[in-house]
This record gives structure tokens, C-alpha cells and sequence, in this order.
């Protein structure tokens, strides 16, 4: 049995929706064979791994891993991968630390390879806490079958409070942002940017960013982000901005506006 999420609608209206139900959706994803056997089998054998090669030679165990941190695309990096989890993260050096995506290094951090102290996939609770994310992130790609935007909704609401909270400065976290691909998507077309500013110098790029935050959102800091209606909000303004870039062009203002409060609604 396949899983395939309910959006009876797109727009705000559409996450709502999807809000509301989430969770029973998320449990008929998790009761499917596939899903059921991938998170069993991860449950009853991550216990034996005990480094970077033995987490990399399970095919399960190591597509699971992956996917809980939305690395999937790099099950066949298996070179890579085994590389970014035995240089774990102590060392300033290590490839984690260096590369843009910080999903890496957050995955690296997870498994606690590359120190002298033992693998935290040894330690209790482990496997549910990756599983908790393997979860989360097969919804989000079930959901991204079906409309692109709600998958893009989902990782932000996830990843954004948590970004907000990390207590970094807003300038770290903005840059931080801005070299994550989905989550800059929803930025950009929160605040009507053009894919093309990533063309421009980093420090333009940023002063774009807070400006336009603080046009639409009254507030330049990611930190709003830790406050749910401020979350909110920019999800609405993605959803409604999202689906006047898909009107056709000849659309009138008097439709779009008719389009939105449908949507609204």
C-alpha cells in the first residue's frame, strides 16, 4: 500500500488543512511496508554500528540516516558521506564544519563518530530520535508529491524555529539562511525577491534580505521566528505570493485578489 497525502486545496486554506490532519496522515505514512520495515530494521540494528564504515556498508541503515536528515539525494556519495562522519565536528577542520549546508554537519553531530568518546548510536534513545526525523522528513517528501510548496512549508516550520532559537548572531543565521536552498526559496518569494539577487555579493544579498524583512514583516531579525504568529505569517505570505507566481500572466488584479480570498478561506 502506497501513501498518498490529502491537500484537497492549495494556498493557506490547503496548510491549514494540512495542519489540522497531520498527524493521523502522518501515522497511515508511518503504518505503510515499506516505511514500517525501513524503521523497524533501523530500531533493531543501528545498536551494532560502532563507525562511520558500518553505518555506511548497511544500505537500510545508512538510506534511513540520510533521509532523517534530507541527505537522500546522497545514498550513492558513500566516499563522501563515511568522510563527513569520520571527521565528525571537534576538530574546526573538519569537513562538516567547512561546507555551506549544515545539514551535514548536523547529521556528523548526530552520530558522534570522529572523537575519542563512543558513537551516540550506541546511546539510549538514539534510534527514536532519529526515527522521530526519518518520520518527518518521509512526510515531507510524500507531501512534496503532491504539492511542492506545502513540502516546502513543512521544512520551514521545522527548521526555522529552531535556526531562530540556536542563539547565534542574526547575521550568522541570516547567511545561514541564505545557503539553504528550500529555505531561502520561501524567503524569496515571501518577500517577492528574484531568484537573481543570489547573483550578488554576499554582504548585498544580506542587507536585501533584512530590508525586505523588515518592510513586510516589521522586524529585520530571524529571531521572530521563535514566535509562532510571526511564523505564521510568513508562511501565509509565501503560500498567497506562491500562487500569484503561478497565475497566468493575464490574469487582473481583480481575480488574483478573488483567487487569494478563495484561498483565504
Amino acid at each position: 500500500m502506497n501513501f498518498t497525502p490529502v491537500i484537497p486545496i492549495g494556498g493557506y486554506a490547503g496548510w491549514r488543512f494540512l495542519t489540522r490532519t497531520q498527524a493521523d496522515q502522518s501515522a497511515s505514512l508511518v503504518a505503510t511496508p515499506r516505511i514500517a520495515r525501513d524503521m523497524d530494521y533501523f530500531r533493531q540494528n543501528i545498536g551494532q554500528v560502532t563507525s562511520a564504515a558500518d553505518l555506511v556498508g548497511d544500505f537500510r541503515l545508512l538510506r534511513v540516516s540520510l533521509t532523517a536528515f534530507g541527505l537522500q539525494d546522497d545514498l550513492p556519495n558513500k566516499a563522501f558521506i563515511q568522510r563527513i562522519l569520520d571527521d565528525g565536528v571537534v576538530d574546526p577542520d573538519a569537513l562538516s564544519n567547512r561546507l555551506a549546508d549544515k545539514r551535514y554537519r548536523d547529521f556528523a553531530q548526530a552520530f558522534g563518530f570522529g572523537s575519542d568518546l563512543p558513537p551516540l548510536s550506541r546511546s539510549p534513545g538514539f534510534a527514536d530520535r532519529i526515527l522521530d526525523r526519518f518520520e518527518a522528513r518521509s512526510f515531507e517528501q510524500a507531501v512534496g508529491e503532491v504539492n511542492g510548496d506545502m513540502r516546502l512549508v513543512l521544512n520551514a516550520t521545522r527548521e526555522l524555529p529552531e535556526i531562530a532559537a540556536s542563539g547565534s548572531r542574526d547575521s550568522t543565521l541570516w547567511l545561514r539562511i541564505m545557503g539553504n536552498t528550500p529555505l531561502r526559496k520561501v524567503f524569496e518569494t515571501a518577500f517577492g525577491l528574484p531568484a537573481s539577487i543570489g547573483t550578488q555579493d554576499l554582504d548585498r544579498q544580506l542587507g536585501i534580505f533584512q530590508d525586505r524583512a523588515e518592510a513586510v514583516l516589521g522586524d529585520a531579525s530571524i529571531t521572530q521566528f521563535t514566535q509562532p504568529e510571526q511564523m505564521d505569517e510568513l508562511v501565509r505570505l509565501f503560500l498567497a505570493r506562491s500562487q500569484i507566481n503561478q497565475l497566468p500572466a493575464t490574469t487582473t488584479s481583480a481575480s488574483i485578489a478573488l483567487t487569494l480570498l478563495q484561498s483565504a478561506g
